[in-house]
């Protein structure tokens, strides 16, 4: 099923600039800040951001396409509060995260490993939880493949896993042609009011879009020399990146997996799902639907992610 982003309004025009008013459990959440640390990979610090107590079940939460650490940062108090070590990072050139001169799906994995470490997620007593969004779930792939004997599952959250290395290659090539300089808002009312959920999508939490909205927009001054206001994602990622071939390390990924959509997803349908967990190590892929959410979980259900994801950590499977 197609989707225009002409069905959709931006979700924040409305508000022209102001905050939207939130429920009491959201402000609660971001009330309890994370940590935030960089850790350097491969020579470009990547953002950190890390909540619970380092030596409990451990949980890495990956973004998707165009996205940052702070898509969690209003889940990932409550799933601490869980009993929970919860860090989530940004890749190299989106969020603040430092840009490279060339990315790549193997290198995001790489970045995942190095967070995890780093953060204490393998000093539990039981091996921690990957779980990724949307394009990240091609990086959860690769690292479960690379490294997931260290990890009790991955979890992959409405990600189209039969999109074939051709259609990636494709996609980059596409990316890489639409490059362009960042374009710099004047203001960050006007930024904000160009903020929209991709694939496009409703979005009923307009709290949620505006928290993920302003953490992915920073200050700068424009080629004119006013001031402005910019996405933090590198313009140019896609135009030196290579995609390669996840799919194959999810045929040999050394964890169990878990595959989720979202039960009106129009990105990844039932029959998808049920042909990517062909695809999966066998006996040990299991499939899942979040009610009432599209593509976007964290933004449709939040707590229903946070169920969702608790439950899936606190199922072990296994102590070292």
């Amino acid at each position: 099923m197609s989707h225009r982003a002409s069905e959709f309004p931006n979700p924040l025009l409305p508000f022209a600039g102001a905050v939207p008013p939130a429920p009491a459990w959201f402000t609660d959440a971001l009330a309890d800040a994370p940590q935030r640390s960089e850790t350097r990979v491969q020579g470009a610090p990547i953002e950190t951001l890390a909540w619970g107590r380092a030596g409990d079940p451990g949980l890495l939460l990956l973004h998707g396409n165009g996205a940052h650490a702070d898509w969690y940062s209003f889940i990932a108090p409550l799933l601490a509060r869980r009993g929970l070590r919860v860090v989530a990072m940004s890749f190299s050139g989106m969020g603040r995260s430092g840009w490279r001169t060339q990315y790549a799906i193997t290198q995001w994995a790489d970045e995942a490993l190095a967070v995890a470490q780093a953060t204490g997620l393998f000093e539990a007593p039981v091996k921690p939880v990957l779980a990724a969004h949307s394009f990240g779930g091609f990086v959860a792939m690769t690292a479960a493949g690379h490294w997931g004997e260290q990890l009790a599952r991955t979890v992959i959250l409405d990600t189209p896993l039969t999109l074939a290395t051709r259609q990636g290659e494709r996609f980059r090539r596409q990316r890489g042609e639409q490059a362009r300089s960042a374009r710099v808002y004047p203001s960050l009312a006007q930024a904000l009011a160009r903020f929209r959920l991709l694939p496009p999508q409703g979005c009923a939490h307009p709290f949620i879009a505006d928290h993920i909205a302003r953490h992915g927009l920073k200050a700068v001054t424009g080629p004119d020399g006013a001031p402005g206001w910019v996405w933090r994602l590198d313009p140019f990622l896609f135009r030196h990146f290579h995609f390669g071939r996840p799919q194959d390390p999810l045929r040999a990924a050394r964890c169990p997996v878990v595959l989720v959509r979202g039960a009106r997803s129009r990105l990844v349908s039932a029959e998808m799902l049920a042909q990517a967990q062909q695809r999966g190590p066998a006996g040990a892929t299991t499939t899942a639907e979040l009610a009432d959410a599209d593509h976007h979980l964290m933004v449709d259900q939040p707590l229903a992610l946070v169920d969702l994801l608790a439950g899936l950590v606190q199922a072990g499977p296994s102590a070292r």
